[in-house]
């Protein structure tokens, strides 16, 4: 999108984005595929380089993170009050986390951004044009990484690490008899939403089926050519076979968080 921020929709009228001198950089993807480690990675591999860091996630506001929680615990609420929750509690990351970061030249990894609410909510109405209003006060990324994997892969990752819970099966959409069944069926419609998306809003796509070290290698050699403001560049010789091995180093045997 070039040098200049601007806004997905309509936008905040009182916050000017014409001294944003950061990056923001979002992570991507369904449920399990493993954003949070990679950001983890990412945010040491900039630091040390000598820029400055932060990152952000879903549902992680001060203001609205305990009361989404009690709201998924309850399951009470419809899909609108839902969306809005996570609207509240994306406003207020990107006002006071977000848009300050961005104009100190940091730069933010966010885990999940406006597609993950983009494509929930597509799934559960089919109504795409109210929940993009909704979000239309976003900021749009500097760049946009989507961890894709096909949905076999995922529930058995999924199976594997964390399990399968209530929400990231889609069982309030009663799609099958048991978890399982409803899970792929529910991650398959998210995948299928976000790859409408990649398409749409020109994602940078990664295989997540790859090992760990290949697809940081990937999410790198994506992130290096917007580093243009403050720090220091990248070197493009980290992205050798020597490196791979370097970064096969750091990934722990123990799997991958989601």
């Amino acid at each position: 999108m070039g040098n200049a921020h601007q806004y997905f929709g309509d936008g905040l009228p009182y916050v000017n984005l014409s001294d944003l001198k950061g990056k923001l950089i979002a992570i991507e993807g369904t449920d399990g595929v493993g954003r949070s480690t990679h950001i983890d990675l990412l945010q040491e591999w900039l630091e040390v380089q000598g820029y400055g860091v932060i990152t952000t996630g879903w549902t992680r506001s001060n203001l609205m993170s305990k009361t989404i929680e009690m709201a998924k615990q309850g399951n009470i609420l419809d899909r609108w009050s839902f969306s809005l929750l996570y609207a509240t509690d994306f406003a207020d990351r990107l006002e006071h986390q977000i848009i300050p970061a961005l104009r100190s030249g940091f730069i933010v990894l966010a885990d999940r951004y406006i597609y993950t609410a983009l494509a929930r909510d597509a799934v559960r109405s089919g109504d795409r044009t109210w929940i993009r209003n909704v979000f239309g006060f976003a900021v749009v990324p500097d760049l946009v990484l989507y961890l894709r994997i096909d949905v076999d892969t995922l529930a058995l990752r999924v199976i594997e690490t964390k399990g399968m819970n209530y929400w990231e099966s889609g069982m309030d959409l009663r799609l099958g008899g048991d978890l399982f069944d409803s899970f792929k069926k529910y991650q398959s419609s998210l995948i299928e939403e976000f790859d409408k998306m990649a398409e749409e809003f020109h994602f940078e796509v990664i295989d997540a089926r790859k090992p760990p070290e290949e697809i940081q290698s990937s999410l790198r050699s994506k992130i290096q050519p917007i580093l243009t403001n403050g720090g220091r560049p990248p070197d493009p010789a980290q992205e050798s076979a020597p490196a791979l091995q370097s970064l096969a180093n750091e990934f722990p045997t123990s799997p991958l968080k989601p």
